[in-house]
């Protein structure tokens, strides 16, 4: 585990953006910024973290260890379902194929959790028993186990606004994409999410949930895009401790970033509306260390972070002036 002195003093030295022109046509995301140009597209993983859809700032090392994530499930899935990844040339970039991402997140859920508005939990709470067209039962508890793994399909929201969780029926009748499509990308979901289930209680884990995004390829192809499993995408807890935790009314144990949700929701009353409210070295630290523990677990590796200054290490890795 990295010690904690390197990660508070790696808060001063954060890739909060980037300036690679070089590189092609700048897109920002909340986390990743790509480059595109001459049919590549190169992605750097920067160190913001966002919640609530909202970009809240930087954590130590989050963009070394998402693209570790990442690429570790990139590759050992990419016999279950294709992918974009062409080539990892740096701890914080990704070279993939550009593609023409399809207009709709693919969530697939295990658990009765969450705490956002668009969370099973919370609909689950305020007395709906259908989400995402899918029927639950009464009488069940939060963090409580599904009767088998969800689909909740998701509206792609626009830089500031939120995400819709809707239904198959709903998602087809906005023309956002046609059934065969959906079918398809719901199927490779599916089979992504049973393949990380079974992994990550091989490393002591429950993978409770997570979302993936698909593409379509320049000679047509749909493939899994963005990030697989990782602990921005994805909910894990601990599997030894959670039949304890559930009974005894506590919250389970996770390594990922609703840490830092809850922290918002409870310390701050932040839940993505109105000024992003200061977080303390404290809680940002904590919070990357917990991203650091999901991916050595996750992985079987310990995590080496490059303490190089991010920026000049990419350009001097990605061969730019």
């Amino acid at each position: 585990m990295t010690d904690r002195n390197v990660l508070f003093e790696q808060l001063r030295h954060p890739l909060e953006t980037t300036d690679l022109p070089g590189l092609g046509t700048l897109q920002r995301g909340k986390v990743r910024d790509s480059y595109v140009g001459s049919g590549r597209r190169f992605i750097v993983v920067t160190d913001r973290i966002s919640a609530f859809d909202r970009v809240l700032g930087t954590l130590p090392f989050k963009g070394q260890v998402l693209n570790t994530a990442a690429a570790f499930w990139f590759d050992k899935t990419r016999d279950l379902v294709p992918n974009h990844v062409v080539d990892v040339p740096d701890p914080q970039v990704m070279e993939v194929q550009d593609c023409e991402p399809l207009p709709v997140e693919m969530v697939v859920r295990a658990y009765l959790t969450g705490s956002t508005s668009t969370s099973i939990w919370t609909h689950y709470e305020k007395g709906e028993r259908v989400f995402c067209g899918n029927r639950l039962p009464d009488g069940m508890r939060k963090h409580q186990k599904l009767e088998r793994p969800i689909l909740t399909p998701s509206t792609k929201a626009e830089h500031g606004d939120h995400d819709v969780s809707v239904s198959r029926d709903e998602i087809l009748a906005m023309g956002r994409i046609p059934a065969r499509d959906f079918d398809a990308v719901a199927q490779m979901s599916l089979a992504l999410f049973d393949f990380g289930v079974r992994h990550c209680a091989g490393r002591g884990l429950i993978l409770v949930d997570t979302k993936y995004e698909f593409g379509r390829t320049k000679d047509g192809r749909i493939v899994v895009i963005d990030e697989v499993h990782t602990p921005d995408s994805s909910r894990f807890w601990q599997a030894a401790t959670y039949e304890e935790r559930l009974a005894a009314g506590k919250e389970p144990e996770g390594l990922d970033k609703e840490y830092l949700r809850v922290w918002l929701k409870t310390e701050r009353g932040f839940t993505g509306d109105g000024p992003i409210p200061h977080i303390p070295d404290e809680v940002r630290v904590e919070a990357a260390a917990r991203y650091i523990r999901a991916c050595e677990q996750v992985t079987g590796e310990p995590f080496a972070p490059d303490l190089e200054e991010p920026a000049a290490r990419i350009r001097r890795n990605l061969r730019l002036r």
